[in-house]
């Protein structure tokens, strides 16, 4: 199949990638610096921004899903995540798109932060508040919207290796616990639901 990745370059992005190749796919992807990712003969690089309708619209155009890992390291007030929503909607419904589209925001988007433990609570609002405001808009453009979504929210994210023994927590439930979890098991979750997607439609937690 052919897999688009959306903020390949790195993080969780780049691990999606290399997981996607590694599976047989075809994977086009696009981030504003495509340099730490390795060429295969499988891969399509697109330098270019997830903002962009001309670049978006060239990397999700021929996909069967669509895996969106954008991440930023500003931290203020940003608009890219909603910007990034608003933008798939256009090119969408432009290419009458129907394949999956899975989206990565962060657990203490939307309705999450009612369950997210004090630490957690503590950090978001001393370092990642504004971000987690945008993400929240982001979810909000994207489930109301045509497409056919998939809402991911990784706990706070590590760079270990893939453990494969996550879980993936599609219900808020009072006390749940969402902690510590690796780029590259966030990354399995994201190939194996690409694959054969299970939970579509609804906001998946990870977490160790």
């Amino acid at each position: 199949m052919n897999i688009a990745i959306i903020g390949a370059g790195a993080g969780i992005g780049l691990e999606s990638v290399t997981l996607a190749l590694k599976n047989g796919h075809v994977v086009t992807a696009l981030s504003t610096n495509t340099d730490q990712i390795s060429n295969h003969a499988n891969l399509i690089k697109i330098n270019g921004s997830a903002t962009s309708p001309t670049d978006l619209k060239k990397t999700v155009q021929n996909a069967d899903v669509v895996i969106i890992t954008v991440g930023t390291k500003n931290k203020k007030a940003t608009t890219l995540f909603s910007d990034i929503a608003n933008t798939l909607i256009k090119v969408t419904d432009d290419l009458n798109f129907s394949s999956p589209v899975l989206v990565i925001t962060g657990f203490g988007a939307g309705e999450s932060k009612k369950y997210l433990s004090f630490f957690m609570k503590t950090v978001i609002s001393l370092f990642l508040k504004d971000q987690y405001i945008n993400k929240t808009i982001m979810e909000q453009i994207i489930t109301k919207s045509a497409l056919k979504w998939e809402i991911i929210r990784p706990g706070m994210l590590t760079n270990g290796d893939a453990a494969l023994a996550y879980k993936a927590l599609p219900k808020l439930l009072k006390g749940m616990r969402v902690g510590k979890i690796s780029r590259a098991d966030v990354a399995h979750f994201l190939i194996n639901e690409a694959e054969n997607p299970k939970m579509l439609y609804q906001y998946v937690a990870l977490t160790n």
